[in-house]
Parts: structure tokens; C-alpha cells; sequence
């Protein structure tokens, strides 16, 4: 038997990268933007499992979607995945003109069924969002414990980029894996009456949580509560970062919240991009009373988006390259005229076509590296 000390790493020295140098590292929206992870489209599939998904689709555009898909489990339509391809590539483009490094998912099959010993479900989604399944704080990728069924392997098709980031020194961390069994839903939800407290499907019965209800402002992070985030989940996120962070929940007064980038977008240090009908201003946390609150402008209404799956807010969910320099949606022309008066210098993108896979700029990446150092903006 070999003795312990004696046994060969598993990663030798020269593979190890210090902290300092390492592959994965991002503090928060807006440092430099060296290294990103672009989502794919391939072999999408309209949820089988909608127990989260219809309580998220906006007030009436439900009907519009099954008459357009037909049902749960088939193909998103050829012309959807082409259009959106498209506007992928116009993106990626834009990234690399800009000088960030591009990766991509590997493509996996969505049409395949899966069961756990408790339930089973007819296919899966798709790999279009990673911000969805991940979060990158520091040099940690943490695999978020979605509540969606239908989105249990979602992490499947970055393992391959997972591993790569490991060996070279990141830390992949991912929280526990939910049962999802019945009682981590409300059979009986409603939807709240206006001025009512609000309350979404999933219940506390166990952490569940989406990385895309929360975005970085370095030593401090700012998330929600939603139809796929729970107290549990927010708590396991606290305490696996431990003392060095603090997370601060917002309060959201929408009845289909998930994922807050459409709701609060920090843009740089002491600049944050708010939804007025998302959010009370007057209540949010004290420690923004030092920054400059920036009110969306109300999103202009386009025909373009014809499945109807994604917030009409979508004009905030923007990616930004640096301080400055921020990828907006091209049609979202208020958009790009308050980002120009407000100092920054936007770059416009056709993405109107990638909204039915339900993400736009924030939602369709993950930033791996930013280049910057941990901080406190507060």
C-alpha cells in the first residue's frame, strides 16, 4: 500500500494556478471583461415541467406560447433556434472585436427524458443561460440548486469547461442538489392581489436558488427572492461565502420575479440601473443612499419578440465590457440615449430574436475573468 504522503497529486505544481493568476476571477458587473462564457441554443426544448415556468410568463402571454409550441417537451421551432443563432453571432463578434475571450457549452440532448426515485420529466431546456446556473465569485464558479425540474442538468454541457477551469486553480463549488419533491412547491399558489404581501410557488421545504437572482458589487451582493430563490437558498449562499461578503434582498413587487436583471443592474461603482415598478426606490437598502440611482426608462414594446417568455424589462439586462462601455439591445433606443447621458458609451446589439429562450445579454453569459481585485464600494 503506498503511504499517503507518498501518493501521486492529482495536479502537479506547474498546473495550479496561484490565486492572483488565476483563470477564474470576477468581483463584480463591471471590471474589465477578459474571459466569458456565451450560451448556446442548440437542440432547445419548450419545458415538459411547467410548474415554475407558467407562474414567470408575463399576464396573458401564455395562450400566445402553447399556440406557438403546442405543448411542453417538442422542439423550440427550426426558424427560433436559426434567428437566435443569428443574433449570437452578431454578439460573440462584438465581444472578440472588443478583445474578450469567448467560451462555449458543449451541445447536449434536451429531448431526453429523466426521472430521480420521486419524479420523472419529459425533457429538459437548454443551454442559453449560464447565468442562470452559475455564479463566479472570486475564483469560485458555485452551481446554483435550481427549483426547476426541468432544468435539474442544466450544468451538464459547461462540465467540460468546468474541468478545464479546475485544473488550472479555480474553485467549483456546487450547493446541494434539491430532491425537488412535491412539498418544495404550492399546489395551491395563486398569484398575489395588488397591495397583498408577496409570495411565489416554491416554498421553503428546502436551499433552492438561481444565480441569476443575484448580482456582485464586490464585498457585497444584492439579491432577491422569486419563484425559484427561497429564504433557504439565500441563506446557504450567505454562509457558504462567509464574514468576507454581505448580501442584501431587495424586496421585488413583481408576481412573476425570477432573476433580478431585469430589476437591478449595477453598472459601475456608485451607479446602479433600477425598475421603477419593480422596485419601491424609496425603500431600497440604506447602503445605496451613497450611489447614483439610475431609473430605466420605460422598454419599448417591439413586435419582434414573439413567444412572450421574458420580462418586457429586458432593456435592462445588459452586459457590461468595463465602466463604460456597456452592450444594449439595438432596438431599446431610450435605453442607449440614457446610457449616453448618463456617461456611458453604449454598443448597440440585435438580440431581440435570443428573448424567447428566455435571457438577453446578462443571462446569456457568464463572465468567467474580470480583471480587478476584490474591494468594498460601500
Amino acid at each position: 500500500m503506498t503511504p499517503l504522503l507518498e501518493m501521486t497529486p492529482l495536479l502537479d505544481k506547474n498546473s495550479m494556478a496561484t490565486a492572483s493568476t488565476c483563470c477564474v476571477s470576477s468581483h463584480n458587473e463591471w471590471d474589465p471583461l477578459e474571459e466569458v462564457i456565451v450560451g448556446i441554443v442548440d437542440n432547445a426544448m419548450f419545458p415538459a415541467w411547467n410548474t415554475i415556468f407558467k407562474r414567470i410568463v408575463p399576464p396573458g402571454s401564455w395562450k400566445q406560447v402553447e399556440d406557438i409550441v403546442v405543448s411542453g417537451g417538442t422542439p423550440y421551432p427550426e426558424e427560433f433556434i436559426a434567428a437566435a443563432q443569428t443574433c449570437l453571432k452578431e454578439f460573440v463578434h462584438i465581444l472578440e472585436a472588443e478583445g474578450v475571450t469567448v467560451r462555449r457549452p458543449d451541445s447536449m440532448n434536451f429531448a431526453a427524458d429523466y426521472a430521480t426515485p420521486s419524479w420523472q420529466v419529459d425533457s429538459g431546456f437548454c443551454a442559453a443561460n449560464p447565468r442562470d446556473a452559475f455564479i463566479v465569485v472570486g475564483n469560485q464558479i458555485i452551481e446554483a440548486p435550481m427549483a426547476d425540474r426541468g432544468r435539474y442538468f442544466e450544468s451538464w454541457p459547461y462540465r467540460s469547461l468546468l474541468k478545464e477551469y479546475f485544473k488550472q486553480g479555480a474553485r467549483w463549488v456546487s450547493a446541494p442538489k434539491p430532491q425537488l419533491l412535491d412539498a418544495q412547491f404550492d399546489s395551491d399558489y395563486q398569484p398575489p392581489h395588488e397591495g397583498a404581501d408577496m409570495k411565489f410557488v416554491t416554498t421553503e421545504f428546502e436551499p433552492t436558488f438561481d444565480a441569476a437572482d443575484f448580482v456582485r458589487c464586490g464585498r457585497d451582493l444584492f439579491g432577491q427572492k422569486s419563484h425559484v430563490t427561497n429564504d433557504l437558498g439565500i441563506e446557504w449562499l450567505r454562509r457558504h461565502l462567509g464574514s468576507e461578503y454581505r448580501i442584501h434582498i431587495l424586496e421585488s413587487r413583481c408576481p412573476q420575479a425570477m432573476h433580478i436583471d431585469t430589476t437591478f443592474m449595477p453598472l459601475a461603482p456608485g451607479k446602479v440601473l433600477v425598475n421603477p415598478e419593480f422596485l419601491d426606490i424609496a425603500t431600497l437598502p440604506k447602503i445605496l443612499d451613497s450611489w447614483d440611482i439610475l431609473v430605466s426608462p420605460t422598454p419599448l414594446q417591439t413586435t419582434t419578440n414573439k413567444l412572450g417568455v421574458i420580462s418586457g424589462w429586458v432593456n435592462m439586462n445588459v452586459l457590461m465590457l468595463d465602466r463604460e462601455r456597456v452592450i444594449v439591445e439595438k432596438n431599446q433606443e431610450p435605453m442607449i440615449r440614457a446610457f449616453e447621458d448618463w456617461g456611458f458609451k453604449p454598443i448597440p446589439c440585435s438580440f431581440e430574436n435570443y428573448y424567447p429562450f428566455a435571457g438577453s445579454f446578462h443571462c446569456a453569459t457568464l463572465d468567467v475573468r474580470r480583471r480587478g481585485d476584490l474591494q468594498s464600494y460601500f
